[in-house]
C-alpha cells in the first residue's frame, strides 16, 4: 500500500508533467520557426511519456490518475505564448526546467531510468535556446557569439574590482582611525593590517569559489561521462535538439550529433562543451592562481591610502593620503568605462565622489569617537 505522501508526489509529478506538455505543445504552435517548433513537440512527447510513467506508477498502487487537466498557470502561460509568441515565455519555462532538473535523480521509482538525464537534457537545450537570437540560424549564431567571445574581459574586470576593492575599504579604514588619532604609526599599523586582513579575506574568498566551481563542474563531467556510456542514442538526441535549437537544420544537426559521438575519445569533450558549456581542460581556472591574484590586487589598491604614512605625519600625512586616492579612485573609475562604455571623465568622477563619500564618513565617526574616548 503506497503512503500519502507517494501519491501526493506522484501526483504532482504526473501535473507538472502535463503542465510542461500542454507549453511546449503552445510554443510549438506559436514559433514561426518550423525547426524550433519541431524541438518544442519533441519536449512535449517527453513530457507526455513522463506522465504516462507517473500515471502507471498511480494505477499501481490502486490510485486512478484521472482526466489530464492542465493547471490554471499553464494555461495562462500557454495562452500568453499563442497570443505574444513562445520567446514571451520561454524563459519563465527554461528557469523552471532549470531548477527541477535534478528533482527525478534523487527518487526511488525514476532514480534508475533515462527521465532524470532527459529532464537535465531540457534544461540545456532550453537555455541553450534562451540564448540563441530570434530569428538567427547557425552559421549566425556561431559568428556572433565568436565576436562577442572576450578570453581577457573577466580577467580585466576581476583585476579592476580586485584594486578598487583594496583602495576604497582601507582608505575607509585609515581616515576612520586618522579621525580618531593623529598618531601616524597607529595609523600605519591600523592601515597595514587592514590591507593584509582584506588581501587574505579575497584571497580565500576566490580559492572557495573556485574550487566550488570545479567541484561542480567535475560532478557534471562525471555525470555525463556515466549517461555517455549507458545511453548513447540519448545523448546524440540531446546534441541534436541543441543544435536544432541554435539554428542548424534538422537532418544537418542529426548528421553533425552523430559524427561527433562516433569519435568516443572526443565524445565526452563535445558534449561538456555544447551541453554543459564547460572546457574540460580548464574547468574554470587554478583556484590557487586566482587566490593569489586576488590577493596581490587587493594589496595593491590598499596601499595607496597607506603609503604617505610612512614619509609623513599629521594633517600633512592626511591629505596625502586623500589626494593620492584620490587619483587612484579616478584611475579606476576610467578604467570601469571600459566595460561600460560611459564617459571617462563621468566614471571617474562618480568613483571618485563615493570613495571620498565613504572615507569622510568613516573620518567623521572616528573623529567623533575620538572625542568620547578622549
Amino acid at each position: 500500500m503506497a503512503s500519502t505522501d507517494d501519491v501526493r508526489r506522484f501526483q504532482s509529478n504526473r501535473q507538472d508533467e502535463i503542465d510542461s506538455a500542454m507549453q511546449y505543445r503552445a510554443m510549438a504552435a506559436a514559433e514561426p520557426d518550423e525547426t524550433v517548433a519541431r524541438v518544442y513537440r519533441e519536449l512535449a512527447a517527453v513530457e507526455e511519456r513522463h506522465a504516462t510513467f507517473w500515471e502507471t506508477q498511480l494505477a499501481a498502487r490502486g490510485v486512478a490518475p484521472g482526466p489530464r487537466k492542465p493547471s490554471w498557470r499553464a494555461r495562462v502561460l500557454s495562452w500568453t505564448a499563442r497570443k505574444f509568441g513562445a520567446r514571451m515565455i520561454l524563459p519563465t519555462v527554461a528557469n523552471r526546467e532549470t531548477v527541477g532538473r535534478n528533482d527525478y535523480a534523487v527518487q526511488t521509482e525514476s532514480r534508475h531510468t533515462q527521465m532524470p538525464a532527459q529532464e537535465r537534457s531540457h534544461a540545456r537545450v532550453l537555455n541553450a535556446m534562451v540564448k540563441r537570437r530570434e530569428g538567427a540560424h547557425g552559421s549566425e549564431l556561431a559568428r556572433v557569439e565568436g565576436r562577442h567571445r572576450n578570453i581577457g574581459g573577466n580577467a580585466l574586470r576581476a583585476a579592476v574590482l580586485g584594486a578598487n576593492d583594496g583602495l576604497c575599504s582601507n582608505l575607509a579604514l585609515v581616515m576612520g582611525v586618522a579621525g580618531a588619532t593623529a598618531s601616524a604609526p597607529a595609523i600605519l599599523i591600523a592601515g597595514t593590517a587592514g590591507l593584509v586582513a582584506g588581501a587574505c579575506s579575497m584571497a580565500l574568498g576566490e580559492w572557495i569559489s573556485v574550487t566550488s566551481s570545479r567541484e561542480l563542474a567535475e560532478r557534471e563531467l562525471r555525470v555525463e561521462r556515466d549517461e555517455l556510456e549507458l545511453a548513447p542514442e540519448e545523448e546524440r538526441k540531446e546534441l541534436q535538439l541543441i543544435y536544432e535549437a541554435k539554428g542548424v537544420p534538422a537532418e544537418e544537426a542529426k548528421q553533425l550529433s552523430q559524427r561527433l559521438l562516433d569519435d568516443p575519445t572526443n565524445a565526452l569533450d563535445v558534449l561538456a562543451r555544447e551541453e554543459l558549456g564547460l572546457d574540460p581542460d580548464d574547468l574554470g581556472g587554478s583556484p590557487w592562481t586566482a587566490a593569489i591574484t586576488s590577493f596581490v590586487l587587493f594589496a595593491i589598491g590598499a596601499l595607496f591610502p597607506v603609503l604617505p604614512f610612512v614619509f609623513a605625519t599629521g594633517m600633512a600625512a592626511v591629505g596625502i593620503s586623500i589626494a593620492v586616492s584620490g587619483l587612484a579612485l579616478f584611475a579606476i573609475g576610467a578604467a570601469i568605462t571600459v566595460f561600460t562604455g560611459k564617459p571617462v571623465w563621468f566614471s571617474g568622477s562618480r568613483q571618485l565622489v563615493l570613495g571620498l563619500a565613504a572615507a569622510g564618513v568613516t573620518y567623521g565617526i572616528g573623529r567623533a569617537l575620538g572625542v568620547a574616548l578622549a
